[in-house]
């Protein structure tokens, strides 16, 4: 499975070493998503930024939404047909390929590797300063994927 990791905390007064793991991740500025395979070496990055961002596995549908309602090519145009891979033919392939950790979202040239988006409608249910197993948004959530609805 895919992991979707969104940076949930601003830029300001953060220690360098977090700073530069959230760049290698492409998560610059706040609100910004990505995804990345579920790997030993993505997992200790996202362990290292914890209190900085949540992440959650998706599916396909949460992944075609971002594609459709916020990916941008690198001209800062919304997607179309020409900047996908024709080994994925549509946008439908390409997700389905990086779903399935087959192609990662680095690897497509025209395409950003990450996403801009919104504060949430109606706000946050949870604390943003906790994790999730205390009753915030940060580190690993489950309930990640309502959340990005909302942001979209």
């Amino acid at each position: 499975m895919v992991l979707l990791v969104v940076r949930i905390k601003g830029t300001i007064n953060i220690p360098h070493n977090m700073d530069s793991t959230l760049r290698f991740l492409n998560l610059k500025t706040k609100f910004s998503a990505t995804l990345v395979p579920e790997s030993p070496v993505y997992l200790g990055m996202l362990r290292k930024i914890s209190n900085l961002v949540a992440w959650s596995r998706v599916d396909e549908l949460v992944v075609k939404d971002l594609f459709t309602k916020k990916g941008k090519a690198m001209n800062s145009s919304f997607i179309s047909e020409a900047e996908i891979p024709p080994e994925y033919g549509n946008i439908d392939g390409l997700v389905r390929g990086i779903v399935e950790e087959k192609v990662k979202l680095s690897d497509i040239k025209k395409i950003k590797p990450f996403f801009r988006l919104s504060p949430p409608r109606g706000g946050f249910k949870r604390k943003t300063k906790r994790q999730y197993s205390d009753g915030g948004v940060l580190g690993k959530n489950t309930e990640l994927p309502d959340l990005i609805r909302r942001m979209l």
